[in-house]
């Protein structure tokens, strides 16, 4: 598995992944915005030809908001989404940021487990924040990052 930043090139197919995945997708558009902002990290897990995963960060100042994480059904469980996530972290520290954030499904247990593993600790709750099925996000918080995680 490769790993890398993300390209403009590799939109149609993150794009295509963040169709199969979410009930509230992302348009290409959306992700050539994000990538064309110089606040924002985005990376991917490339297999031959094929992105397999994509994680997306935005940075503000010493804080950095995690906007996107996704792997392919077929290539979960075998670390790509924590290595994305450890490669996004250290890439983050690089610019600056000391504390990252994100939000959940309350539902998405795995995804929960693998943010603990990683030093994320639940901080709140946004009742109702996410659609298509309503359900609430855990806010977690990863305070006190460094370049040498």
């Amino acid at each position: 598995m490769d790993y890398r930043f993300m390209k403009p090139e590799d939109i149609s197919q993150v794009a295509a992944l963040e169709q199969e995945i979410f009930s509230v997708p992302w348009t290409k558009q959306a992700f050539l915005d994000s990538l064309n902002n110089p606040d924002t990290i985005y990376l991917v897990a490339q297999e031959e030809e094929k992105i397999c995963g994509y994680c997306g960060i935005y940075l503000l100042y010493e804080v950095g908001e995690i906007s996107n994480v996704a792997v392919k059904a077929e290539k979960r469980n075998q670390g790509i989404a924590g290595c994305l996530l450890k490669k996004m972290i250290a890439e983050a520290a690089k610019k600056g940021v000391s504390d990252i954030m994100l939000e959940v499904r309350e539902s998405n247990l795995a995804a929960i487990s693998l943010y603990q593993k990683l030093g994320f600790s639940k901080e709140g709750i946004r009742r109702n924040y996410y659609e298509k099925p309503q359900e609430n996000a855990l806010i977690l918080w990863k305070r006190g990052i460094s370049i040498t995680e």
